[in-house]
């Protein structure tokens, strides 16, 4: 598998392309940034074609038109999952930060970020929230490199998850962020930038919890 020659940036359920703007300006990959928004989420303008999950990964699959990394926040984590395990061809390598990735959460207790973003975002497309998915059953045919990002402070998405996530996925490691909420990526963009770096230089590793 090449090293990329793009990185795509997907965004949580806030959809904003502003997320990733941090990380994306501190990463010293030589390949092109690219920051998607979901259409009819934040800033980015609704799009009648867009009417689900299955749609937004359509969206990401039309902008994998060469060797891609997939960059992910929450809930784009699992547009990213899906996207990757039918492009495995283009997608080189997976970052997934404080994501379910598609797979079964309820035992673990997480917050649930529903009611609270639905009650700050009363005109979110409710096929967005009310999406339940278990690719669990897929992840094992993901051979690219991945990075998972989690924080300890994270309720939403505790660290529980990101060590499911490492168990299915072949070529997965996690690194914890001191201190980290759901907005790890964010606010912690100087710390999350090198690890990214040094990730997207990576062919193939051997899972483990990094220090």
């Amino acid at each position: 598998m090449p090293h990329p020659t793009q990185l795509l940036f997907l965004p949580g359920a806030g959809g904003s392309p502003e997320f990733w703007k941090p990380v994306a300006e501190l990463l010293v990959h030589p390949a092109a940034r690219k920051r998607l928004g979901w259409p009819g989420f934040g800033p980015t303008p609704a799009d009648p074609l867009v009417n689900g999950i299955d749609d937004l990964v359509n969206q990401v699959l039309d902008a994998i038109d060469q060797p891609t990394a997939l960059i992910a926040q929450s809930m784009g984590g699992i547009v990213a999952v899906q996207a990757a395990l039918r492009r495995p061809d283009l997608v080189t390598h997976l970052v997934l930060a404080v994501t379910s990735g598609g797979v079964e959460v309820s035992d673990l207790r997480a917050q649930d970020w529903r009611p609270a973003f639905l009650a700050a975002n009363p005109l979110a497309p409710r096929w967005f929230v009310d999406y339940r998915a278990d690719l669990s059953g897929a992840l094992g045919a993901l051979q690219v490199p991945v990075l998972l990002l989690w924080g300890d402070h994270d309720p939403i998405s505790p660290v529980a998850t990101g060590l499911r996530l490492q168990t299915l996925l072949p070529q997965a490691r996690m690194h914890i962020v001191a201190g980290g909420e759901h907005d790890l990526a964010h606010q912690f963009a100087h710390h999350v930038a090198p690890l990214i770096d040094a990730h997207l230089r990576l062919r193939a590793m051997t899972s483990q919890v990094m220090p």
